[in-house]
């Protein structure tokens, strides 16, 4: 009897879900998304840093807010996915809580919620040190970020995902780090945040290349699916090409920092990018290809972000 009893618990304790590790909810925040929220943030700081001084305690709340609604934002993308049906098992480039590791889908929402949460704290405490107006805007962007993917029409479904993303993690969170910084927003603060957003749609873009047949066949209409691949690894060359033209016309015209051109040393991530989407079809072949656009993006606002600290220094 005794055995019998050993031998059914240890059959339960098989078939019962494992308790997640840290690597699950690590591979939910989707880390490899966050330099999207991280270098918009350093780039705007370190332009303000030219004619002011660094107000550490405002840098680390707006670097810890973005990246709070970043890694919400994921969740809320990972949630409502799953709830339309979209993720399961074998689904490439998703954090895969709900579907693969056995978290439920409310958990993740809740802690989606909470990051939220959090994020309002230090907008708080920003607002506090500076003005109320950017709480406003950063409801406006947490409100951007839940509705890319929740609501009765999210912004993911349409063919305005890249814009929505090049506005809110590249425009906006430029600026807002140079405001908080300097109590203004200058010309050429808008001028050198715009390549920044450029690249940032520039990822969500190919995210949509790659997951082009699994969205169309769940009636998305993205971008990438209007264009269709081919059309769409075209438009994301041109991005890259305009994002380094954009800098090399800074200079020229503006006499902006020759330390930009740093950028340069980030062209190989590019070229490399464009390679290897061409001639690719599945979804696993081109996760190399999306991950080169998000280094390129990377590498870009980092390189201009640490030329604007070196012209800074001497």
């Amino acid at each position: 009897m005794e055995e019998s009893m050993k031998n059914s618990k240890e059959k339960l304790g098989k078939v019962s879900s494992p308790k997640p590790t840290w690597q699950v909810w690590w591979r939910l925040l989707r880390p490899h998304t966050l330099t999207a929220s991280f270098v918009p943030v350093f780039l705007g700081t370190m332009l303000a840093l030219q004619d002011h001084t660094l107000h550490l305690g405002l840098f680390l709340a707006m670097m810890v807010a973005s990246i709070l609604i970043q890694s919400a934002t994921n969740m809320f993308n990972e949630y409502y996915d799953f709830k339309r049906g979209l993720d399961h098992a074998e689904s490439v480039g998703i954090g895969g809580a709900i579907v693969r590791d056995g978290v439920s889908a409310r958990t993740v929402l809740n802690l989606a919620y909470i990051f939220f949460g959090i994020a309002i704290l230090l907008g708080v405490y920003i607002s506090i040190l500076t003005t109320w107006w950017i709480a406003v805007i950063g409801t406006i962007c947490m409100a951007a970020g839940y509705y890319y993917t929740g609501g009765p029409y999210p912004i993911a479904y349409t063919p305005f995902g890249e814009i929505a993303a090049g506005l809110f993690m590249g425009l906006i969170l430029v600026l807002l780090s140079f405001f908080i910084q300097t109590g203004h927003i200058t010309f050429e603060s808008i001028l050198l945040s715009i390549p920044i957003s450029i690249l940032v749609g520039g990822i969500l873009m190919a995210n949509n290349i790659r997951d082009l047949e699994g969205d169309e066949e769940k009636g998305r209409q993205t971008l990438a699916i209007i264009l269709g691949h081919d059309r769409s690894v075209t438009l994301l060359e041109w991005m890259f090409i305009v994002s380094y033209l954009w800098i090399v016309g800074l200079i020229i015209t503006i006499d902006s920092s020759l330390w930009l051109l740093l950028i340069i040393l980030s062209i190989p991530k590019a070229f490399k990018a464009i390679r290897l989407f061409e001639g690719k079809t599945k979804a696993t072949q081109m996760m190399p290809a999306m991950q080169a656009t998000a280094q390129t993006h990377t590498q870009f606002g980092l390189l201009m972000a640490i030329g604007l600290l070196l012209a800074y220094l001497i």
